[in-house]
């Protein structure tokens, strides 16, 4: 019997190739909560991971609150208030791009929020550690919306958000 090394040559380089791809789809995949971390910069002017984000859903809407982890960190307690006032204003006009350009277009309850923004009230208020926005509605639908929006932001923003 003679020894045919091409067959082996021929499964390694397929064992080699597919490895080599397998890996690198591996490598270039992210999380979510990655990929929002990763793009925080171009959205919020605060150091994400070194905030809290927490979502309140409530039976008018909801509260969204933004907090420095450090309650001594003026520079960051200053970029979220400012941050969060202009997204108020923003978010009144139904303008969602700071959200979507974050958590992509699709964003469930972005498109009704956007297309109902004169029947929602947004309110921003300042607190010691950082900012809230306050989200009222009398529509069922944009209620729903305002929900799976918190939902979604909850989600994807992982360890640095919570629900309360």
């Amino acid at each position: 019997m003679t020894y045919n090394p091409r067959p082996v040559c021929i499964t390694g380089v397929f064992i080699s190739l597919f490895a080599f791809f397998a890996g690198a789809s591996f490598a270039a995949e992210t999380t979510t909560q990655e990929h929002v971390h990763s793009m925080a910069h171009e959205v919020m002017p605060f150091d994400v991971s070194k905030t809290l984000h927490v979502f309140k859903m409530t039976e008018s809407g909801g509260v969204q609150t933004v907090v420095s982890k450090d309650p001594q960190a003026a520079d960051q307690i200053k970029m979220i208030q400012m941050h969060l006032q202009h997204e108020a204003a923003q978010f009144q006009r139904g303008n969602y791009a700071d959200p979507a350009t974050l958590h992509g277009a699709g964003m469930p309850g972005l498109k009704e929020l956007r297309g109902g923004a004169r029947h929602i009230k947004v309110a921003y208020d300042s607190i010691p550690t950082g900012g809230r926005i306050t989200f009222e509605t009398r529509d069922l639908l944009l209620l729903t919306a305002i929900h799976r929006w918190f939902g979604a932001q909850l989600s994807e923003h992982g360890a640095d958000a919570k629900a309360e």
